[in-house]
């Protein structure tokens, strides 16, 4: 008796069970592999790139002329580039929350920085974009700052995670950004404002940058074997404050050729007195830039770090290419919201003016995006949920406020009538739409901007009676809802 328990028979048995075995085998193999088939999960796979900081300083938006991001105008020219998205919120956390979580900043009143959306009941029963796609199937990888976080303070490097939506995070589900490498002294440009503020070239390669680190963990999860649909988000923190990075990017923009960003001494005289102070001593920074004569510098500065961070998309798409999963992958790049510096006399973002909200925005959905498409509508991060969700098929979750693109991905001149809303603090908001940009303050002050002449919003029309109709239709974009602002509250 043979160990299965099956009598081999005779020799001249055994010689016929051998000649019918490929038979059989062929017989087992056309049964099973319609259902095995069946079986298979094929929804695309997701990367989900996050640039921090990063404004519309790259190529194909054409924010600077100096710029230099062959990767990021590389992924434009697969898919769809939106060369009129605008962020919901002019500041990380707020904007990083509404994004993820599908809740405008004035339905949730996260205004500011504080406090971790975590805390707040109504986020009790609200499901995060990556967890929506992990509780569909979808097996979920992430690394560096997706949900707000920052390197200022050890606790900064936490943030502000969803810990729930993660099978795997890198460094730590309860710790998003790895350790940074920085000068010894600090601030090393010496300013007197904040020692946040601040830029240095540093003595080290780019795998050993905390983004460095992040995008070689991605790299490793996009090359390795998965029987589940992938959700993969990749946090890069550059161009985010400080800007330390090795030197080889400063030295792509040399300093004796930086050219400034268009700016006029006398910009702010026609705005309310409202969007005079800044947050984050924005104005006083300019003011040493400028007294200092390092205005080049900062912009340097910037700019070396947006190539920086161009070189780390760079790593991710080679990672992705070389899985051989590209054809079945969908890939979006997004930056939280813009970054002044230097316009109207102010650095950082914190503002409801277009260099505070204009973003990058890439989708690329194989089979759906024609390659080196554009589209001029204009459209809003809070639009990445819902777009994401209908790609993959997923149900929409009735509390996202954001719309899909699904319809501008197959036809970016599709009819397309909505404006993108910018918040920044309780009920301050921005209209943005094709044309124009309208500003109203909770004080009821208003700015009114039109970009076909004007694309540097130096003009205020708002007091021009001309233009009332045109405030009354985009007027009709302001939420409707403003929730308390929660920021905490100084205490004496």
């Amino acid at each position: 008796m043979s160990s299965t328990g099956i009598s081999p028979g005779t020799s001249q048995e055994r010689a016929e069970h051998d000649m019918r075995a490929p038979y059989l085998m062929l017989v087992v193999t056309a049964l099973v592999l319609p259902h095995f088939a069946a079986a298979q999960d094929t929804r695309p796979d997701i990367l989900f790139i996050a640039v921090d900081d990063l404004n519309d300083w790259v190529g194909y938006l054409g924010g600077h002329p100096q710029t230099l991001t062959p990767n990021i105008d590389g992924l434009a020219a697969r898919g769809m580039a939106f060369m009129n998205a605008h962020s919901p919120s002019a500041l990380c956390n707020p904007s990083r929350t509404a994004l993820l979580t599908g809740l405008r900043p004035s339905t949730s009143g996260i205004y500011g920085n504080a406090p971790d959306w975590r805390t707040i009941e109504l986020f009790k029963g609200v499901t995060t974009l990556p967890k929506h796609f992990r509780d569909n199937g979808y097996r979920t990888y992430g690394a560096g700052k997706i949900f707000h976080a920052h390197t200022f303070a050890p606790g900064g490097f936490a943030g502000f995670n969803d810990t729930s939506a993660w099978d795997t995070f890198y460094p730590a589900l309860d710790r998003q950004l790895p350790d940074e490498v920085g000068p010894p002294i600090r601030p090393a440009n010496r300013n007197p404002v904040a020692r946040t503020f601040d830029w240095s070239a540093v003595v080290t390669d780019d795998a050993a940058m905390g983004d460095g680190q992040v995008v070689s963990w991605v790299g490793h999860q996009l090359a390795a074997e998965s029987g589940a649909p992938r959700f993969i988000a990749a946090g890069i923190y550059r161009p985010h404050l400080p800007w330390y990075i090795p030197q080889r990017y400063f030295d792509l923009h040399p300093l004796d050729r930086v050219e400034l960003p268009q700016y006029r001494s006398d910009d702010l005289d026609d705005v309310p007195e409202i969007a005079h102070p800044g947050e984050f001593d924005a104005v006083a920074m300019h003011q040493w830039i400028i007294a200092a004569g390092r205005w080049q510098e900062g912009v340097q500065a910037y700019l070396a770090s947006v190539s920086f961070a161009d070189a780390m998309v760079g790593r991710l798409l080679a990672a992705l290419d070389a899985s051989g999963s590209a054809e079945n992958t969908i890939i979006v790049l997004w930056g939280d919201h813009g970054q002044h510096l230097g316009e109207k006399g102010r650095w950082l973002k914190s503002t409801l003016w277009e260099e505070s909200t204009h973003v990058p925005l890439i989708i690329v959905a194989p089979g759906v995006t024609t390659p080196g498409s554009r589209t001029s509508r204009t459209v809003s991060l809070m639009d990445i949920y819902p777009t994401l969700a209908e790609l993959a098929g997923l149900e929409v979750p009735e509390h996202v406020e954001g719309r899909s693109l699904v319809a501008l991905l197959e036809d970016p001149g599709h009819e397309w009538d909505f404006g993108a809303v910018t918040t920044y603090g309780f009920d301050n908001h921005a209209v943005r739409t094709e044309r124009y940009r309208y500003i109203r303050y909770a004080d009821g002050s208003e700015e009114l901007y039109d970009h076909e002449t004007d694309p540097n919003e130096w003009t205020n029309l708002a007091g021009d009676g001309e233009y009332e109709r045109v405030k009354r239709k985009l007027r009709r974009a302001l939420p409707t809802e403003n929730a308390a602002d929660l920021s905490p509250r100084p205490t004496d």
